[in-house]
């Protein structure tokens, strides 16, 4: 137990660090952006006086480190700051950021299904033609991309003509999870999320399960009359998800950039949404606030998977 609290509080100490570095890092990367937002905020033929009482009310003229602190102390109490049109960002990402964590997690949650499957039936007949038909498919799948794969299933099973009808191709209105008509409009976006980062997630658990049938305890025990099925189940697969699950934390990251971009074409007002609408406004703190936001995300989704390592492999506790 004293492993695991110390396990837990590296993760933890770490956190604070990174989420300061990640802030640090997109405030001055975004610092150099060339928008005016006194200009942005009061129009093309605000006066010179106006322009800098704008400056002075909002802090701009401020040196970038006093900038910067007066955000984090903002950011620690939820507030992302305000758009040039005065709306509060964090309410913004407040209604978008649900969107796109369901729309990511669903996708992986298809991806992890999917490549458990088929990694687990390509380890257990390794170079034979199940294997070899899961290998392309898996190859396939990674190098489609996810956009081209999202408009692919709109012209086929989509709203749109000479598709069947059976899924939304623009999402008007996003409606709730569990309610009537969620899985319709779910499906084709999360299958877009899902595929590509299934066929690597596949490669890799079939590497992990290979690499673990091929140790001594699994030939002892099969060798002592223990039935294999149970061998796999109870032991190797157990083993063999420790390094699926490094590859997940990172493999989310990549979900959440690819959903960022299924809901531009499937029109889900989401954190892309959000961001495109900030890029082309030329609204500085409104890609500030979706970036710090994902990143934050990323990180803290990477801690957890962290957490993860010891529910499955409790060796993991005595590092």
């Amino acid at each position: 137990m004293s492993n695991l609290i110390r396990l837990i509080g590296r993760r933890l100490v770490a956190l604070p660090v990174m989420v300061l570095g990640v802030t640090l890092l997109v405030f001055i990367v975004m610092s150099f952006s060339s928008a005016d937002p006194a200009r942005l905020a009061l129009g093309e033929s605000a006066t010179p006086d106006a322009l800098e009482q704008y400056r002075a009310a909002h802090h701009l003229n401020d040196p970038l480190l006093k900038r910067f602190w007066e955000y984090l102390l903002g950011l620690i109490h939820g507030d992302l700051g305000t758009s040039f049109t005065g709306a509060k960002i964090s309410d913004m990402v407040a209604a978008a950021f649900p969107i796109t964590l369901q729309l990511t997690f669903i996708g992986i949650f298809v991806a992890v299904i999917l490549a458990t499957i088929l990694g687990i039936i390509a380890a257990l007949y390794r170079d034979k033609w199940q294997d070899q038909v899961i290998r392309v498919i898996s190859i396939a799948s990674l190098a489609t991309p996810s956009f081209w794969l999202a408009l692919l299933m709109i012209q086929w099973w989509s709203d749109v003509p000479g598709g069947t009808g059976t899924f939304p191709s623009v999402i008007t209105e996003w409606i709730p999870f569990g309610d009537e008509g969620y899985l319709r409009q779910i499906t084709l976006p999360a299958i877009a999320v899902a595929l590509p980062n299934s066929g690597s997630l596949t490669r890799v658990v079939r590497t992990a399960m290979v690499e673990e049938l091929d140790k001594d305890y699994v030939r002892t025990a099969i060798g002592a009359g223990i039935p294999k099925n149970i061998v796999v189940a109870r032991n190797v697969l157990r083993n063999a998800l420790i390094t699926p699950l490094t590859v997940l934390g990172l493999r989310i990251g990549y979900a959440m950039g690819g959903a960022v971009v299924i809901e531009m074409i499937f029109n889900i007002k989401g954190m892309g949404q959000l961001i495109f609408q900030g890029i082309t406004r030329n609204d500085v703190n409104i890609v500030q606030g979706v970036s710090i936001t994902v990143a934050l995300a990323f990180i803290i989704i990477n801690i957890v998977v962290d957490m993860l390592y010891v529910l499955v492999n409790p060796r993991i506790r005595s590092i």
